[in-house]
């Protein structure tokens, strides 16, 4: 069974890549070849940041939908919608650690980029 068959680590992924591209800029150079993956990789962080932008602001919808429901209708939501209403916020909080993980990787490939850019300009 493969070892990433159920999706692979984020993180993992974001961590490799910056300490082999790195490593390869101190110990090759830049080449135009390592600026192409490079650029690839920002492309799939990229997607991976706007498909998780897209589930927060939907489930920031529902967890508006939520409060309404418990605050302005109390007799409606009752204890289970308080329970929910909770469980969303927790919920949120994790999905904007990571979706400012992906944003803050994203930024710091950017100006990785313009450092290669330059690099391979002076060569």
């Amino acid at each position: 069974m493969r070892k990433d068959s159920f999706g692979i680590n984020i993180k993992q992924y974001c961590r490799a890549h910056e300490k082999s591209i790195t490593a390869a800029m101190s110990k090759n150079g830049v080449t135009s070849e390592l600026v192409e993956l490079h650029r690839e990789k920002i492309a799939i962080v990229q997607h991976e940041r706007l498909v998780h932008l897209i589930v927060t602001v939907m489930v920031v919808f529902v967890e508006l939908f939520t409060v309404d429901l418990v605050l302005l209708h109390p007799e409606k939501a009752g204890i289970p919608g308080a329970i929910v209403m909770l469980g969303l916020a927790v919920l949120l909080g994790f999905y904007f650690y990571h979706y400012f993980f992906l944003e803050n990787t994203v930024q710091r490939w950017y100006r990785l980029l313009d450092e290669m850019r330059k690099k391979e300009a002076v060569l």
